[in-house]
């Protein structure tokens, strides 16, 4: 599997790259899902989700990516009765947060490895605890700070003639 493209974390004024997918949490659990179109090997979720943490509460604010029938997604697609923001309770877990420079890329899903790693565990989507672990100090021609995917495949959509024979 291909890096993936992160989710987005606002927290504590900043904004983040995140190694983990609390939407899929929510999909696994029985949360239906639109069906999502697989645009790139970088993305085989199919979206992005944008979050936030507000008074110790994870929050999703922002879904991007192209359902199966070519529509956009939005958090409005999933939550209809909250179009802009909607409380992740079913949210239990840990999110992983890359910090600093890259220290080892990995071609695969989020395993890459950076300097630091902040560690926040929800319960109910609520903030029980945070941990930062440090991974390492990287070289002096080590890439800048960041988590950027460095290489991927997009799949063309296809677009239809209507005027064509099939």
């Amino acid at each position: 599997m291909t890096a993936q493209f992160h989710e987005q974390l606002r927290y504590e004024g900043q904004d983040l790259s995140m190694c983990t997918t609390p939407l899929g949490d929510y999909f696994r659990l029985g949360g239906v899902s639109p069906g999502f179109e697989f645009t790139c090997t970088a993305l085989w979720r199919g979206y992005v989700g944008s979050w936030e943490i507000v008074g110790e509460r994870l929050y999703l604010v922002e879904l991007t990516g192209t359902l199966e029938n070519g529509d956009q997604a939005s958090v409005a697609t999933i939550f209809p009765d909250f179009p802009d923001r909607v409380f992740a309770h079913w949210y239990s877990g840990t999110i992983r947060i890359p910090r600093g420079k890259l220290l080892d890329y990995v071609h695969m899903g989020y395993a890459s490895t950076y300097e630091k790693d902040l560690f926040i565990a929800f319960e109910r989507g609520v903030i029980k605890s945070t941990r930062l672990t440090h991974n390492g100090i990287a070289g002096p021609n080590a890439a800048p700070a960041g988590t950027e995917v460095s290489a991927f495949t997009v799949f063309p959509r296809e677009v239809k003639n209507p005027g064509a024979a099939p």
